[in-house]
């Protein structure tokens, strides 16, 4: 047997999580409520167990907390993804682990990452159209095959997750980590490949102005993959918090702006006129050439949408939850590009054509600015707390919560 974190199916639980979310209770009230709520149990399961000679057990030394972690958790997760898991599964996509057991190319105790997509490769099945031309993370097979449904590890019962003791990896999703990166830079390169894919959905011409919308994990990140795979000009970056935008800066924004004043200060540095409707929040006639949405929010896309000039591109990098207008899109002829995941193409709009997780790979080992990025590990048994902490990370200092599932 093998304590594991389980998330099982509660409707009450659920609507109660997304009730109390809906009423924006803040702070560390909102982490515990949503926390006790959450339909999430430890629970003891029994060990992952190699399914072929193309499986192999892992022992997770850490595994993060995502923001999509959270938005299940609070019940902000989509319903459009309900099909796409089965229940009940382990969550945590975010891995660093040591191999038990021999893999081509990886012997026992290899300390890996793991890309949790759960492409054609692991399920067995013919590869789909998406996954034969380098773009697993578009599979059209995540619910057939060999597995159970999921389109991730971390959301299929067969395989388990990260905040466990145990977990099934197919060979296709292991990189082997290199000596020289530690395990709490290692647990970074999941959603740093995720940053780098973002930021090669789209092509950014030399000196294009780019505005990335949140500064948490995800938006401290595409910072980085910016600066790395393209020549954008300015980067501006809405940051609600002093320690995020100092990150912010470190990693080569070029300036960054507080939540409440981004379509003024766009203004001018952007130029354009700043517009304000009756209902709703003023919006930019001019502004940025690219914006990345990185908070997975309707308020973060929403104003992406607001100050991104004609013709101009938002990319949607967080989970989408909540409604928001789409007029912008419409009247602006804007164009609205979503980015899931990572896949193994490489390429995009940008010159490098290496895989995306082999570029994060590399990237982590020199990104010396990530270095204290997960500075908050937890056992198994404060579950609540480490939720409770990643739910109030940005107020309290903290870019990425961790679980250590081999602590006591």
């Amino acid at each position: 047997m093998s304590q594991a974190l389980e998330f099982y199916r509660s409707p009450v639980r659920y609507l109660a999580a997304r009730g109390i979310t809906a009423t924006g209770v803040g702070g560390r009230l909102t982490g515990a409520v949503a926390g006790s709520v959450s339909p999430i149990r430890l629970v003891d399961r029994p060990s992952a167990q190699r399914s072929g000679p193309d499986w192999v057990r892992l022992r997770p030394l850490l595994s993060g907390i995502c923001g999509s972690d959270l938005a299940l958790l609070s019940g902000r997760s989509s319903p459009y993804l309900g099909p796409m898991a089965s229940l009940p599964f382990v969550p945590g996509h975010e891995i660093v682990a040591e191999s038990l057991e021999d893999a081509p190319g990886l012997p026992m105790g290899s300390r890996v990452v793991v890309d949790p997509v759960l492409s054609c490769a692991a399920r067995s099945t013919p590869p789909c159209h998406q996954c034969r031309t380098g773009r697993p993370n578009r599979c059209e097979h995540v619910t057939t095959g060999a597995l159970k449904a999921g389109l991730q590890t971390g959301c299929c019962t067969d395989t388990g997750g990260g905040w466990s003791r145990s977990v099934l990896a197919h060979v296709s999703q292991l990189h082997a980590v290199p000596d020289t990166l530690d395990d709490r830079s290692a647990v970074l390169v999941e959603p740093l490949a995720c940053a780098v894919h973002s930021v090669r959905r789209v092509s950014i011409p030399p000196g294009a102005s780019v505005l990335v919308v949140g500064a948490g994990t995800v938006g401290l990140l595409t910072i980085l993959a910016l600066r790395e795979f393209t020549a954008a000009g300015p980067v501006y970056v809405v940051a609600k918090h002093p320690h995020q935008q100092a990150k912010a800066e470190a990693l080569g924004a070029t300036e960054t702006f507080g939540v409440r004043r981004t379509a003024r200060a766009l203004r001018m540095v952007t130029g354009g006129s700043l517009e304000h409707p009756d209902i709703g929040a003023e919006f930019l006639l001019g502004g940025v050439d690219v914006a990345f949405d990185c908070t997975g929010g309707a308020n973060g896309l929403d104003t992406a949408l607001r100050t991104v000039r004609a013709g101009g591109t938002v990319v949607m990098s967080g989970m989408p939850s909540g409604a928001v207008d789409l007029t912008p899109v419409w009247f602006r002829e804007l164009n609205l590009i979503g980015s899931y995941a990572s896949n193994g193409g490489g390429g995009g709009g940008t010159p490098s054509t290496a895989p995306d997780f082999a570029e994060a790979v590399r990237l982590a080992g020199q990104a010396a600015p990530l270095a204290g990025y997960v500075d908050s590990v937890y056992p198994l048994s404060r579950w609540r707390e480490a939720i409770g902490h990643a739910l109030a990370a940005g107020r309290l200092g903290t870019v990425k919560v961790a679980f250590d599932p081999n602590l006591s």
